[in-house]
């Protein structure tokens, strides 16, 4: 059975929608009794013909549209550009903001194929080197050991947002170059030096991100570097704008010095030069390539040649 209160409301509202107007007190009720009536009780048995204020329904349109923070990246043009040398370990940094219950995801993008290598804190490539490295309070790091020149190209940090947001990162590998020159500058694979004279080996090393001084040299397996063993032996290094400079030196040279002689750049890269030790031949018409290293074995050959024409024809 319903309430008096009702029925009364209900002719309220049909004498409101047939006369556009209510006297209250005519019907012998006064403003206490709508007091007990729920807010929004008018809108909903009036509806369409009881509309609420506006000030509530904006109210209300505020409340249904709130949404949460958009993640978005520390680096605000999406994009960085990281270089490191061959060999060494490489960070690549992702800092995201706001990201709450998303997800961070590095992916490989080589051409058409995208390659995935770790969701969230999990590592799924099957290469090793790769590892995700959280570092608080907002940095999804890609660690990459032992970067080799297959490492270089693109990678994609992505935020599992709606569109998804993504970070690209281009990966430079430089791979350091290693030359023995000689006298001029020019890279050689011989050196030719007259017994009792000093060796003089120059290295140069180039194409280093980052000064080093770590060149070693060596004669055959033999490391020379802290060698005190024969006497004579020096390596002076030198750093350069990019790069190195190395000099080995032995005094004294015999035949025993003979041999091939490697300046190397940690394990990445090197060079290695034959060194000929000579006991009264010119090392100085033998030390240039080409026809003029030649000469000199063509000659000795012709008149060994004519000397045994001559006995022949003796005889």
């Amino acid at each position: 059975m319903r309430h008096p209160t009702f029925r009364i409301i209900l002719t309220l509202v049909s004498l409101h929608h047939l006369t556009g107007s209510i006297q209250v007190a005519k019907i012998g009720l006064n403003d206490n009794t709508f007091k007990t009536i729920p807010r929004h009780f008018w809108h909903d048995i009036s509806s369409p013909y009881t509309e609420l204020p506006d000030d509530d329904i904006e109210e209300e349109s505020e409340e249904s549209t709130t949404h949460d923070p958009y993640p978005f990246f520390d680096e605000t043009n999406m994009t960085a550009n990281v270089t490191t040398q061959l060999g060494n370990d490489v960070y690549l940094h992702c800092r995201v903001n706001d990201l709450r219950e998303r997800t961070v995801t590095w992916v490989r993008r080589k051409g058409d194929d995208i390659h995935l290598i770790t969701v969230g804190r999990h590592t799924y490539s099957s290469d090793s080197r790769y590892s995700l490295q959280y570092q608080a309070p907002n940095d999804w790091q890609l660690l990459i050991q032992y970067a080799n020149e297959r490492d270089e190209g693109l990678y994609e940090c992505q935020i599992s947002s709606h569109p998804p947001l993504v970070f690209l990162v281009y990966l430079i590998v430089v791979v350091p170059r290693v030359e023995i020159v000689d006298e001029r500058g020019v890279a050689t694979v011989d050196k030719f030096y007259k017994a009792g004279s000093t060796i003089e080996l120059k290295c140069i090393i180039s194409k280093v991100p980052q000064p080093t001084s770590y060149v070693t040299w060596k004669h055959g397996m033999r490391m020379l570097n802290y060698d005190t063993s024969r006497g004579g032996i020096s390596v002076k290094t030198d750093l350069l704008t990019g790069g190195a400079m190395s000099r080995l030196y032995i005094a004294n040279a015999n035949r025993y010095d003979s041999g091939n002689y490697t300046c190397a750049l940690a394990d990445i890269a090197q060079a290695t030069v034959a060194v000929h030790v000579l006991n009264g031949e010119n090392p100085a018409a033998m030390q240039h390539g080409g026809s003029a290293e030649w000469r000199p074995l063509t000659s000795t050959m012709l008149m060994l040649l004519l000397l045994a024409l001559i006995s022949y024809c003796i005889r």
